[in-house]
């Protein structure tokens, strides 16, 4: 594949994974090959990422098709040390093999040295000889982490570089050789997928390895580590909203015709209206009322809409958050100024009373609960905001009640975080609440961020 191919090939790559990379930039990116040294693979690199990625949040995606597209090595790399995997395994277990047993010496060496360069040759060593499946169908990152088992080393490492253990010498040690680890992880990952391109093909792998960038994300498909980005995430984007929506608010439309004013200037003009004045426009700032599946099917949708409407607090005049499954509990108090959300979500799902009979979602009996109790939280001042799936388990969905709900609030609207094209199908009932109540899909930070916008 020659240099202008592969270039065009890893431009679609990153539009197919949803970095937005324009075909200007793809020329910026081409032009900029003209001054580096293309055998410099670092410099290539620093190249493409300055002139294709917008955001931090961008880069590790791009990382991962830039090492497919432009691998490091073709083959096994630096000599062939690629072993059958049949004989790998037809050997004594890793933890007694001899072979196995050198490997962790040397990748202990490594580490404590924090050789980068030489942990990337060994892992690409080590994924050739203990990478491949049974079979040599595939390659598989897991053997390698497993029998090398780096996180093992992590005690040893310590007692080499700390002459006794604890304190603040001891929590610095323990995260630069964490860092080590994980890197010496993700370079087993990089050379798995560049070893699967070459035997099914660059284009391939790229469409099934590359994720979406973060705020692309879908919320119930993230990990734990994804979590975590997600929420540090959420801060600053509600950040950015808020300045955003104050500016939109200031530079708002004008108010009504201040009709008085008006004809008093046109008095000295001879009653013509040359100037015309208007009251000035009294922002609104809704209360609103959140009503949020806590089901584990939605729980991490719940979790990251929570976090950005409290952080967004400022914008309403009232925020007021209830939760169920098949029962409905207020949960506002969990959520106080200065709360961890994750503390909040925590003690939720320990003391608020969400279940009532079976513990699986039941809208309809949610709906009733909430009725029943909380009626008066919903006025004509409020803005209704419901949080669900709409999968009800087949059961009742008291239709009527929502509909009353979404007649009696200033406005109503249902985030759902299933794709539209899963709308009912099963259990689910979207089309038929969504025929008494606004339902807008809401899956990731950026469809949330421009739903947040629309509300406030």
């Amino acid at each position: 594949m020659g240099l202008v191919d592969r270039q065009t090939g890893f431009v679609q790559a990153l539009r197919e994974a949803g970095l937005p990379v324009s075909p200007a930039e793809g020329l910026d990116a081409a032009r900029a090959l003209r001054h580096v040294d293309l055998l410099d693979r670092e410099s290539l690199r620093a190249a493409y990422a300055a002139t294709l990625v917008k955001r931090p949040t961008h880069r590790p995606q791009f990382d991962v098709l830039f090492d497919l597209w432009f691998p490091a090595a073709l083959g096994a790399g630096e000599g062939n040390t690629d072993r059958d995997p049949d004989e790998v395994r037809s050997t004594t277990p890793p933890a007694l093999d001899p072979d196995v047993q050198r490997m962790r010496q040397e990748l202990f060496d490594l580490l404590l040295n924090g050789d980068e360069g030489g942990i990337r040759r060994f892992a690409r060593t080590a994924v050739g000889r203990l990478g491949r499946t049974r079979g040599g169908q595939s390659w598989l990152s897991s053997p390698v982490v497993r029998a090398m088992s780096a996180d093992t080393l992590m005690a040893g490492l310590l007692q080499a570089v700390l002459s006794e253990r604890g304190g603040l010498e001891e929590r610095a040690a323990r995260q630069m050789f964490r860092t080590r680890i994980t890197g010496f992880e993700q370079a087993v990952a990089t050379e798995v997928r560049r070893r699967i391109a070459e035997d099914t093909g660059v284009e391939r792998t790229s469409r099934t390895t590359a994720r979406p960038p973060l705020e692309q994300l879908d919320f119930n498909r993230a990990n734990r580590a994804d979590l975590a980005a997600l929420r540090r995430e959420v801060h600053p984007l509600a950040r950015r909203l808020a300045a955003r929506l104050v500016q939109r608010n200031r530079r708002g439309d004008r108010g009504r015709l201040d009709f008085r004013r008006t004809v008093r200037a046109s008095l000295s003009t001879g009653g013509v209206p040359l100037n015309t004045y208007f009251k000035p426009r009294r922002p609104h700032k809704p209360e609103l009322v959140i009503l949020c599946d806590a089901s584990d099917s939605c729980q991490a949708f719940a979790h990251f809409t929570l976090l950005l409407t409290f952080a967004l607090r400022e914008q309403f005049t009232k925020v007021r958050a209830f939760a169920f499954i098949d029962a409905t509990d207020e949960i506002t108090r969990f959520f106080q100024p200065g709360t961890d959300v994750a503390d909040a979500m925590t003690r939720m799902a320990r003391e608020a009373d969400l279940v009532w009979l079976t513990g699986r979602s039941n809208y309809g009996h949610a709906f009733k609960t909430f009725d029943d109790k909380y009626a008066d939280a919903v006025t004509s001042k409020t803005a209704l905001l419901i949080l669900g799936d709409a999968r009800s388990n087949y059961g009742p969905l008291s239709l009527p009640l929502v509909r009353n709900m979404a007649a009696t609030a200033r406005h109503a609207y249902w985030l759902n975080p299933e794709p539209v094209r899963d709308w009912d199908t099963g259990d689910s009932a979207a089309s038929a609440y969504g025929e008494v109540i606004d339902m807008h899909e809401c899956r990731n930070l950026t469809q949330l961020a421009d739903f947040v916008e629309l509300l406030a």
